[in-house]
C-alpha cells in the first residue's frame, strides 16, 4: 500500500480556515479571544462569590427549626464529592440524619454524656487534640473558648452551665440535619487529609445556598454509642459530625467571629 502524502493529516492554516469558514462564522483565533474576554468578565463575580462563602462560613451553635430539604443536602454532597482525594480513593462516607432518627440519636448521646458513670466510658479513637498544648495554639483555643462562654454569659467557675452547652454538641445545636462523617479503618494520614478537605468543600457549598454548619468534632468519643445506632461496620471509624441549618439571627452565641493570625505570621514567600 502506498504511504500517503506527509502532508494529507497537517493541520490547516488558520488563514485557511478563515478563508473557507462559513460567511458570519468566527476564525479560532476569534473564538478563543472571545471566549478569554468572557472569561476576564465573570472573573470578579465568580471570585466575589467563592470569597465570600469562604469567608462567612462560621461555627454557627444555634439553629432555626426550618427543615432543610433532603434534595438540597444531596445536591451539597453531590459538589463536595468532587473535592480532591489521593487516587481518587473518596473516603468520605456519610450518613444524613434528620426527623426521628436524628431525635433518636441525639438522646442515646445525651444520655451518655450526661451520666458521669458513663461518661468515663468513652474515649475518642484519634487524638484531635495535642496531648500536650503550647503556644500559641494553647492561647487562641482559650481564647475562643472564652469569647464564646463571655457572649452567654457564663463564669469561669460556672460548671454547670458549660456541661449543658457542651451538652448541645450532641443535639447538633437544634438543627434540622446532622450529618455523621466516617471513615475506613485501613485508611491512612492522606485519606484523613482528603476527607478535611471533602468537609471542607461541604461548608462551603452550605454558605453557597444560604445555609449554616458546625463541624463538630465532640461526635469522636462517644463512636460507640453512634456505631450501635447506626449499625456501621467493624471497619468503620467515626471522623466528625456536623450540624447543618439555618443560623438562628437572634442566637447570641452566633454573634461569635473567630480571629485569624495575619498572613504575615504564617505565609512564607520565597523568591
Amino acid at each position: 500500500m502506498k504511504s500517503q502524502h506527509p502532508q494529507a493529516h497537517a493541520p490547516r492554516s488558520s488563514q485557511h480556515d478563515a478563508a473557507t469558514a462559513p460567511r458570519g462564522a468566527a476564525s479560532p483565533e476569534a473564538r478563543e479571544s472571545t471566549h478569554a474576554s468572557a472569561v476576564n468578565d465573570n472573573a470578579g463575580p465568580r471570585v466575589e462569590y467563592v470569597d465570600e462563602a469562604i469567608r462567612s462560613r462560621r461555627s454557627i451553635r444555634a439553629y432555626l427549626p426550618t427543615p432543610v430539604p433532603q434534595a438540597t443536602v444531596a445536591d451539597i454532597l453531590s459538589v463536595a464529592s468532587r473535592a480532591p482525594s489521593g487516587s481518587n480513593i473518596q473516603p468520605w462516607q456519610t450518613y444524613v440524619l434528620t426527623g426521628a432518627a436524628l431525635t433518636r440519636l441525639t438522646s442515646r448521646l445525651l444520655e451518655a454524656f450526661n451520666d458521669p458513670a458513663q461518661r468515663l466510658m468513652h474515649q475518642e479513637e484519634y487524638a484531635y487534640y495535642p496531648r500536650e498544648w503550647s503556644e500559641p495554639y494553647q492561647a487562641r483555643r482559650r481564647k475562643v473558648g472564652w469569647d464564646l462562654y463571655g457572649l452567654l454569659g457564663i463564669g469561669r467557675a460556672d460548671k454547670e452551665r458549660m456541661h449543658g452547652q457542651h451538652a448541645r454538641n450532641f443535639t447538633f445545636f437544634d438543627a434540622p440535619v446532622g450529618l455523621i462523617f466516617t471513615i475506613d479503618r485501613q485508611l491512612e494520614q492522606g485519606s484523613w487529609l482528603d476527607y478535611g478537605m471533602f468537609l471542607q468543600s461541604v461548608m462551603v457549598a452550605a454558605r453557597a445556598r444560604g445555609l449554616d454548619t458546625c463541624a463538630q468534632a465532640a461526635f469522636a468519643t462517644f463512636h460507640q454509642v453512634i456505631a450501635a445506632d447506626l449499625r456501621l461496620p467493624e471497619t468503620r471509624m467515626v471522623v466528625c459530625g456536623m450540624a447543618m441549618g439555618y443560623a438562628d439571627p437572634n442566637a447570641v452565641e452566633n454573634g461569635l467571629v473567630t480571629e485569624r493570625a495575619p498572613l504575615g505570621e504564617w505565609a512564607h514567600f520565597l523568591t
